[in-house]
C-alpha cells in the first residue's frame, strides 16, 4: 500500500515494500547504480566470507519463498526487475551502466527484492541481502 509522505505524495518512511523498490529502480541515476555496485563489492565480494554469507542468506530466503508457496510471484517480480534493468523496458540509466557495474547492481537489486518478498526472514538474513542495495536506498536497512 502506498503511504504518502509528509507532503502528501510518494512513499512515506513506513513503506518498505516491493512497490517502492520498483519505483526507486525507475528513478536511479547512474551514480546510484554505481553506489549499489560499490556496495556489492564492499558487502559481498570485498569480504573473505561475503560470498558465503550472501549465498547462505539467498538460500534461506528462497526456501522461505518455496515454503510459503509464492514461487510464481517471486519469479514474476524477478522478471519485472530484469525487464527494468536489461530488458525491453530497461531504463536509460541502467543501459548506461550496462556491464560489470550494471550486473553487480542488478544482482544486488534481485537480492533486495528477494529479502522483501520472502516471509518471516531472520533479520540477519534480511540485512545480508539488502546491504549492497541499501548503499543507494537506505530505507532497505530498516
Amino acid at each position: 500500500m502506498e503511504v504518502p509522505d509528509a507532503d502528501g505524495y510518494g512513499y512515506g518512511s513506513a513503506d518498505r515494500g516491493v512497490a517502492r523498490l520498483l519505483e526507486d529502480l525507475r528513478t536511479l541515476s547512474p551514480a546510484g547504480i554505481e553506489r549499489i555496485a560499490a556496495g556489492w563489492d564492499r558487502h559481498v565480494a570485498g569480504e573473505d566470507t561475503g560470498h558465503e554469507r550472501f549465498h547462505e542468506a539467498e538460500h534461506v530466503a528462497l526456501h522461505a519463498v518455496e515454503a510459503a508457496d509464492i514461487g510464481p510471484a517471486w519469479e514474476d517480480l524477478r522478471r519485472q526487475i530484469l525487464d527494468l534493468t536489461e530488458g525491453r523496458q530497461a531504463m536509460n540509466d541502467w543501459k548506461v551502466e550496462h556491464g560489470d557495474i550494471g550486473h553487480k547492481a542488478e544482482a544486488a537489486t534481485l537480492a533486495a527484492a528477494l529479502a522483501l518478498t520472502a516471509p518471516d526472514l531472520p533479520q540477519e538474513t534480511h540485512d545480508v541481502l539488502v546491504a549492497p542495495m541499501a548503499e543507494a536506498l537506505p530505507w532497505l536497512r530498516a
